[in-house]
């Protein structure tokens, strides 16, 4: 009896794993670090724009070539637009051509990845691993040496410079 609970809790947890919400509190399904409080609705929109809120709280888009960063040049630090987490350095960006800003690494441990089946497409969204916030999708057409392009949201982020 004691075995067929834990199979029961194990399949439990695969298939909530599974789910597209899932692990929005876990950083392996790319949401919040544990133990890290996430701001509630009401202070996030306060402090936010109505932008960054509709792109890193319901998963939005904007549009292409109209962000503040896609044709950014500065030296520095991309931090979250929610919780200030460094997310990507200058030193990785590059211009995709594909309209927002693109990198072709993260900084370690930074970005959390989850399948995203939206709009009928087969993508991997990336979020901030320490709040949950929507930043963008990776694809695997990016330069080396990783491969990689981060596809990003202006909206989801800020810029420190010189760091």
């Amino acid at each position: 009896m004691r075995h067929h609970h834990h199979l029961f809790l194990g399949l439990a947890l695969l298939l909530a794993a599974c789910h597209p919400e899932a692990g929005r509190g876990t950083s392996a399904g790319g949401g919040a670090l544990e133990g890290t409080p996430k701001p509630d609705a009401a202070e996030l929109k306060a402090r936010l724009t109505p932008e960054q809120y509709r792109v890193t709280q319901e998963r939005g888009t904007e549009p292409p070539f109209t962000g503040k960063y896609w044709n950014h040049h500065e030296d520095g630090r991309y931090t979250c637009v929610v919780c200030d987490a460094v997310l990507f350095t200058s030193d990785a960006k590059y211009d995709s051509g594909c309209g927002w800003p693109s990198f072709f690494s993260a900084e370690n441990d930074r970005v959390a990845t989850r399948p995203d089946n939206s709009h009928g497409m087969e993508r991997t969204e990336i979020v901030c691993a320490s709040c949950g916030a929507h930043l963008g999708h990776v694809f695997a057409d990016g330069p080396q040496p990783t491969g990689l392009r981060y596809c990003v949201n202006s909206a989801s982020l800020d810029f420190e410079k010189g760091k």
